[in-house]
């Protein structure tokens, strides 16, 4: 059984397989755009898209954009600061076309949004000139509905930049994964051409095949399956030119199979770390020590799981510094820090200590900037146990308590920083199978999910929603 901190839209087994999403990380300022060579329909169109946030509660982290804002007219998408969804039509001085926006917000990072815009300005009835939709169901409730006018004119589909990622001639990022990014030019899709409800599950929409819809001259379709050209069009047109993206980018993570990342919601208030690289890669303040904090978005209760943690930067001060292991408690933010303990966490220090419940004592090898940490949690074989590696090499078993005798009844992946006196962030990359590091030898589990740097132990599996259908 496993536990999600939302309700993460990803079916276990669909027709239709997403391989490959395109992790945006907006620290490093990427995105990819294009410009096409003639204008296409500028009042007929359709984008659709799927999307797994990354950063919460920042504005204009701009998913796609046709133009540039001030210097010729833009449409543009994006989450607001209250994140709510926005999309709007501005004219070359900055006026207001039309906008929507929605009164419901987005706030789950472990969960894909299917979002698709469907326009048509030459309806007769201003509502249906454009028509949005989430995961699968028409939105009908607005903060701001202001439709364009009839016949009206749109940025889209003009001979000047496209951009996805990023609002052209700005710095507004897109924090998070893009999957199945597709633009149509001179049809208004309903939202059935992108998608389909489970026939078991009939409340998730899932993703079906778009291959053989019709473009128009403008249309591109971005499957994000060519790691050295993120930015390939798969119906065949001028791919779109990438900027600070790399094959590291492309990910397994996707509206099919749902892949853990950590959580940026459940964080200490005091100092709290900061998340990026699709929310796997979790960084201590600079203000303070100790106050690291965080856990996995799934918690497991049964199961056999491997993750992989690598250490992007120790910050070990008098032998103490990363604490990489797992808690019974998602809110004890500091399990395997000494003060905040719970009766449930289990870590590995990078000194060589494990800490069971708040007390050390010796355990394995010292690790450090690098390292890669390897955490087997096995809770199906009678005794639970956890058994941390270190470049491969197991430092032993360890158990822990059952599940159900944990605050939470679940366990997460967690990490602490026990340095003090030190204001250098400790840096770790977390790993449930897609990894946001480059990994040079490419193992996957039993089930032939996830990517590995180092062998998966027998019976054990990445965490992701298609191996919790099977193994949670």
């Amino acid at each position: 059984m496993a536990f999600l901190i939302g309700g993460a839209n990803s079916a276990a087994d669909t027709g239709f397989d997403v391989a490959n999403s395109c992790r945006f990380n907006d620290d490093d300022s990427a995105y990819m755009a294009k410009t096409p060579g003639s204008a296409g329909n500028r009042r007929k169109f359709t984008i659709s898209f799927w999307v797994k946030r990354g950063s919460m509660g920042a504005a204009h982290k701009n998913i796609f954009s046709s133009g540039t804002y001030g210097s010729t007219q833009l449409t543009q998408i994006f989450f607001e600061s209250d994140d709510k969804l926005h999309i709007s039509d501005y004219t070359s001085g900055q006026s207001l076309s039309w906008k929507l926006e929605t009164n419901r917000v987005f706030r789950d990072p472990s969960a894909w949004y299917s979002i698709i815009i469907a326009v048509d300005t030459e309806q007769g009835t201003a509502a249906n000139r454009v028509k949005m939709y989430i995961n699968g169901t028409q939105e009908t409730s607005f903060a701001t509905e202001t439709y364009p006018a009839e016949n009206f004119d749109c940025a889209m589909n003009l001979d000047h930049v496209h951009t996805v990622g990023n609002r052209n001639g700005a710095s507004l990022y897109f924090d998070g994964y893009i999957a199945e990014f597709v633009l149509i030019d001179g049809t208004q899709y309903a939202a059935t051409s992108f998608g389909e409800f489970n026939s078991d599950s009939p409340t998730i929409w899932q993703p079906i095949d778009v291959s053989g819809l019709t473009f128009g001259t403008n249309g591109f379709y971005l499957d994000f399956e060519a790691s050295d050209n993120l930015g390939n069009d798969a119906n065949g047109g001028t791919d779109l030119t990438e900027t600070n993206l790399a094959a590291t980018d492309q990910a397994t993570d996707t509206p099919t199979n749902n892949f853990c990342t950590m959580n940026p919601l459940n964080i200490p208030t005091s100092n709290p770390p900061t998340f990026s690289e699709g929310n796997l890669q979790v960084s201590s303040s600079t203000t303070g020590a100790g106050d690291f904090g965080g856990s996995s978005s799934i918690g497991v209760s049964s199961g056999k799981w491997f993750v992989e943690t690598k250490v992007i930067d120790a910050n070990q001060s008098a032998g103490q510094g990363n604490a990489i292991g797992i808690s019974g408690e998602a809110s004890g933010l500091l399990p395997p820090s000494h003060g905040s303990a719970t009766n449930s966490s289990y870590c590995y220090k990078a000194n060589g200590d494990k800490v069971i419940n708040g007390t050390g004592s010796s355990y394995g090898a010292t690790f450090t900037q690098n390292d890669i940490i390897g955490i087997a949690l096995d809770l199906d074989s009678g005794t639970n146990t956890v058994t941390f590696y270190k470049n491969g090499a197991s430092q032993g078993s360890i158990d822990i308590v059952s599940p159900s005798s944990t605050t939470d009844g679940f366990y997460f992946f967690t990490q602490g920083d026990t340095s003090t006196g030190n204001n250098t962030p400790s840096i770790l990359s977390y790993n449930f199978g897609s990894p946001a590091f480059s990994i040079s030898s490419g193992n996957a589990d039993g089930n032939g999910h996830g990517n590995f740097e180092f062998e998966v132990p027998s019976g054990h599996f990445a965490l992701n929603t298609k191996n919790l259908a099977e193994h949670g």
